[in-house]
């Protein structure tokens, strides 16, 4: 009796439009937005990369021309430089083809357009160049002996600090945006959830008053139920992984069998969430479809679906609500599993989700089981 329950449970879930379209359908169509819009800004926009320079030769200089072309050599060269005269150099910086304008007459000069980054490097590196340029001219002056060992020490790397990787992962902040997708598609999970407590309630629907009478057992009947949405939940959650990371190839990480874990492990969370709203009280269907489903987009929000930095915000003046946000938990899963090489961070998300999804189960139960009937 119980795997024919959950047969048509699990029929009867998968052939409702609406269900099927939100939770399979429209991740797909906002994913491929999300990916349109933000898939090469971080490498535009985070990543180091060349700065354009323009360097304008009134007075010929052999040695500053040799250390720009080595500077814009290699595998991580510092500047794309441009050769040309003055008029052509400030018609690029207008244009904002260029960052800064070098002039080389008898002393160097630096014409910019702005003061941002890319403006302080050349600013510095112009003021190191001038001080060895005076270190070294001074000593070649003074004290000519001496000019190869103050040659070497200027040549030499000096690095007084370690470099250490807090972590190896993925530090793209516009993944965060697919992380919350997943969180999102688990927690429309909230609605099959709801549907399976509705679907047990003599008041709100005739399969409801149909099972009351049954002489099938409640319990039965409504793990059943959950069972069945759970499935239906997972396959929609494994849909939006799959197309996220093998269709879009957003870089989530490669622990691929676990991120499928936890896609399952949000499905549960969802689920059991909708059971619990869906057990609350004798309100409508319509009440209980439209608290659902505002609670879970408030959580969303929260979470930094619409609005990147809202969890960060969060977490600086109430880190409270970012430990109990369903959809907080749900991609902070997916952030530990793409940034953090141990699973420390994610086990201690992992435990506060099943506690959750733990305590919305057994608290629709408790409300499931005392509600009864004068008559049906």
């Amino acid at each position: 009796m119980f795997g024919h329950i959950f047969k048509y449970e699990f029929l009867n879930t998968i052939r409702q439009k609406e269900l099927v379209f939100w939770m399979m359908c429209f991740p797909i169509i906002l994913g491929t937005f999300f990916n349109l819009a933000f898939g090469n800004l971080y490498e535009k926009e985070e990543i180091f990369n060349e700065i354009p320079v323009a360097v304008a030769e009134i007075k010929e200089d052999s040695v500053f021309r040799e250390v720009m072309v080595s500077l814009s050599k290699g595998d991580s060269p510092l500047f794309k430089v441009q050769y040309t005269d003055m008029e052509e150099a400030e018609e690029l910086l207008k244009n904002e083809d260029i960052k800064g304008i070098i002039c080389v007459d008898d002393e160097l000069s630096l014409s910019v357009a702005g003061n941002g980054l890319e403006q302080s490097i050349i600013k510095s590196f112009l003021e190191q160049y001038e001080a060895q340029k005076t270190i070294i001219t001074d000593t070649a002056a003074n004290n000519p002996e001496k000019l190869q060992n103050v040659i070497a020490a200027l040549s030499a790397d000096i690095d007084c600090i370690e470099t250490k990787e807090l972590s190896g992962g993925n530090m793209d902040e516009y993944v965060q945006y697919f992380q919350n997708l997943i969180a999102m598609v688990a927690l429309f999970g909230t609605m099959t959830g709801l549907f399976s407590a509705i679907s047990n309630e003599a008041n709100l629907s005739a399969i409801g008053a149909r099972k009351c009478i049954a002489p099938t057992h409640k319990l039965k009947s409504i793990v059943a139920n959950l069972l069945a949405a759970f499935c239906a939940q997972v396959i929609c959650v494994f849909i939006s992984i799959t197309y996220i990371v093998f269709i879009l190839k957003i870089d989530m990480g490669d622990k691929i069998p676990i991120m499928y874990l936890s896609g399952a492990a949000g499905s549960l969370l969802g689920v059991s969430l909708g059971f619990f709203i869906g057990s609350i009280g004798r309100m409508s269907e319509g009440v209980k479809v439209g608290i659902s489903t505002s609670f879970s987009m408030f959580c969303c929000f929260l979470s930094g679906l619409m609005v990147g930095n809202m969890k960060a915000v969060i977490n600086q003046h109430c880190p409270v609500i970012n430990k109990i946000n369903p959809a907080a938990v749900i991609s902070d899963l997916f952030y530990c599993l793409a940034v953090y090489d141990d699973y420390s961070r994610y086990m201690e998300k992992m435990v506060t989700l099943l506690i959750m999804s733990a305590v919305f189960t057994a608290g629709g139960f408790l409300l499931t089981r005392r509600k009864k009937y004068a008559s049906i």
